[in-house]
């Protein structure tokens, strides 16, 4: 397998409590687009999918290089090759793992209340390096119900702890929804979720993940809005049912402080006749992750300084030119930019921009 070069992966559908994935069908021109409970697509993906009753589905979720008759995973190369796929600036902080994970996800209905670990807890809880804090980019929606799309996140000022396993008890649905603040959602708008903070992703909403690289989520809901009855391990992950709620972090702020506390502006960072980049959520934001959105009118050229990088088409028809190498590419089509490519061309080939979102792991410098 080529390290200098962009190597396009194999769309990735990973199974969910929550129904949804109608739109993505749309993205990647499905004759018959519906929604299931196939509704996220992972990107460059070296994470299983953790679902109870689909244990043995061991490489759920994992990315495959797209190439006929080849039962190829990008998890398998980086680990045979991981200098030349990751760097040697990322091996030497971070070992062989990419350190990131990011999904395009398409919710038909709102996804139960949740929480993530914070990288302390995820340590004693888990015992895993990682814990899962993530960042939302809105690329997209439907109205749903009579709804416009919309996300859930932090508590409101006066919850505790106390209030709050109280509220799982009596799986009072409304009560814990009304703990947490909701924010109509439009496209472009970001926001970082820090381990640790309640949240909800609403109905309506197509957006991309980008987080940390696990899949550790404790639910308190033990029934989805749909009727879907959620294994108790699906809600408590091995930490029981009292555990289980050490894992929420009980600051609260207001509704105005909670948006500019995570509601992530975005930054032009270069700019051309033939070209923009903005970047959506940087390292100033948080160490664990990066993403840049590209437009691009005629043609982009872009320096790899030794990190690897992700690359998601939102929209447009294009060229990847990288040495004697050309892919062609379209809207929702994903590559993944091993460390070892010094640049790369982005060169449209359509009767319109191409914009693509740029996807980075944590910052190794």
């Amino acid at each position: 397998m080529h390290v200098d070069s962009p190597i396009k992966l194999s769309a990735t559908r990973a199974w969910r409590t929550y129904l949804g994935g109608k739109l993505i069908d749309t993205l990647h021109r499905a004759e018959q687009p519906e929604d299931s409970h196939f509704p996220e697509e992972w990107i460059m993906s070296t994470v299983s999918a953790r679902n109870a009753g689909r244990e043995h589905i061991l490489n759920e979720g994992l990315s495959k290089v797209d190439k006929p008759n080849q039962d190829c995973y990008l998890k398998d190369l980086i680990e045979k090759n991981p200098k030349d796929f990751l760097g040697k600036d990322h091996i030497e902080k971070y070992g062989k793992h990419t350190g990131v994970l990011v999904k395009v996800i398409d919710s038909a209905e709102r996804l139960t209340v949740q929480v993530h670990p914070d990288r302390e807890k995820a340590k004693e809880l888990f015992d895993s390096s990682f814990g899962k804090t993530e960042c939302w980019h809105i690329i997209g929606g439907r109205e749903i119900d009579r709804e416009m799309p919309h996300v859930y996140l932090g508590f409101k000022p006066g919850v505790t702890k106390e209030q709050w396993i109280k509220l799982f008890e009596q799986q009072d649905t409304k009560g814990m929804l009304d703990c947490l603040h909701k924010y109509e959602v439009n496209q472009g708008d970001t926001f970082l979720i820090e381990g640790g903070t309640p949240h909800a992703i609403g109905p309506g909403c197509l957006l991309v993940e980008i987080q940390e690289p696990t899949d550790y989520t404790i639910r308190i809901e033990k029934t989805s809005p749909s009727g879907f009855e959620i294994d108790d391990h699906m809600c408590h992950q091995g930490l029981g049912f009292e555990g289980m709620f050490n894992c929420f972090n009980y600051a609260s702020y207001s509704r105005e402080e909670t948006l500019e506390k995570w509601k992530i502006p975005t930054t032009v960072i270069k700019e051309s006749q033939s070209s923009k980049e903005q970047e959506l959520i940087g390292y100033k934001d948080t160490l664990y992750f990066r993403m840049t959105l590209v437009q691009v009118e005629n043609e982009l050229e872009i320096t790899g300084d030794g990190i690897y990088s992700g690359l998601y088409i939102l929209s447009g028809q294009a060229d990847i030119v990288a040495g004697k190498e050309k892919l062609s590419c379209k809207e929702g089509e994903q590559f993944f930019i091993p460390a070892k490519v010094a640049n790369y061309k982005i060169q449209n080939v359509g009767d319109k921009a191409v914009r693509a979102l740029r996807l980075f792991g944590p910052k190794v410098r």
